[in-house]
């Protein structure tokens, strides 16, 4: 459920002003806003239509949140963000185990409920299989294929193999990839980037006899057909 660059967020919320304050802030930020008051119908929303996240009140008339929690972890995995009063560590791992993906305390401050519904888009977009001309990519699994042929990559191949999947057709600088695969903290030698960008083209391109990893002499390099 999607437009253009627009996540679809569902806040399922009985407290009418609280949900308005929320709904206002996530369309000034760019979502598309969905709001439900009652547990029955915000599972049902949940259920039938493809959010991008949930933001879920565990005290809600009709079936509470928990519930709501569980039901839907058994057929989908949009991301949920639980958000309530009750700040016991009990409740919270009540809230996580159930299969929320993050827990919000009442009251909140709105820049901290933005930065978690960022955070968890982020990661749920973390898990998103690729697929580029015939190589694909499988997060979940942490496994690669060309050709429908598995191609064994270590952890550090596989994440910058990830990146360059998630940004394909578009030039990337060695900084950058250092930045996004290697951490901001990365005190190495910076030609690491180059050393791994030749161990993926012995596995993902060398083989096949089709180069998919391209070098943009002095910028850096890009995944693309050529």
């Amino acid at each position: 459920m999607e437009a253009g660059n627009e996540k679809a967020v569902l806040v399922v919320e009985d407290e009418r002003k609280i949900a308005r304050i929320i709904e206002l802030e996530l369309r000034h930020e760019g979502y598309q806003v969905t709001v439900e008051y009652s547990g029955d119908r915000g599972l049902e929303l949940a259920l039938e239509n493809d959010f991008d996240l949930v933001l879920l009140d565990l005290m809600l008339p009709g079936m509470n949140g928990l519930d709501i929690c569980k039901h839907l972890r058994k057929i989908k995995s949009t991301p949920i963000i639980i958000l309530t009063a009750r700040d016991r560590v009990g409740d919270k791992v009540a809230g996580l185990d159930a299969g929320a993906d993050d827990y919000v305390t009442k009251p909140f401050e709105t820049e901290e409920l933005l930065a978690r519904v960022r955070a968890a888009l982020r990661r749920n977009g973390n898990h998103i299989r690729l697929k580029y001309a015939d190589l694909e990519l499988i997060p979940d699994e942490r496994r690669v294929l060309r050709k429908e042929m598995p191609l064994e990559l270590t952890t550090r191949e596989f994440d910058l193999l990830h990146y360059l999947m998630k940004n394909a057709d578009k030039v990337l600088t060695r900084d950058a990839i250092l930045r996004q695969v290697w951490g901001y903290h990365f005190e190495g030698e910076t030609n690491v980037v180059d050393v791994y960008i030749r161990y993926l083209r012995m596995k993902v391109d060398e083989p096949f006899g089709e180069s998919l990893i391209h070098t943009i002499r002095g910028v850096g390099y890009v995944l693309r057909q050529s």
